[in-house]
């Protein structure tokens, strides 16, 4: 079994609108996604949303592109950590990665 990989990149995100958007794009999240911390981490957790076959093999999220945002939002930035960290645990089939290194 082969983990479903996504990649979020963050490439030129410069708020917290501009991530979410970015994560319902990478995970294609339903129209219905309120684009907000708590939605983020709802749909997340919700094994009915994800890529066909995710949940039987995992999910693997790649975060690319992350550190302009970081710096620039610090505490928006920790939330978004948060969030990622939390579903992961509370579902067991999440893993999410921050990718280091250039965009290439």
């Amino acid at each position: 079994m082969t983990e479903h990989v996504v990649t979020v990149d963050l490439d030129g995100v410069t708020d917290k609108a501009g991530l979410m958007d970015r994560c319902a794009r990478a995970l294609g999240l339903p129209d219905w996604f309120g684009r907000n911390w708590d939605a983020l981490a709802d749909s997340l957790g919700d094994h009915t949303v994800w890529p066909e076959g995710a949940v039987e093999n995992g999910l693997l999220i790649v975060v690319r592109n992350w550190q302009p945002y970081a710096k620039a939002l610090p505490q928006e930035w920790e939330t978004a950590q948060e969030v990622f960290a939390e579903a992961a645990d509370r579902t067991g089939a999440l893993t999410v990665a921050l990718a280091l290194g250039g965009s290439s």
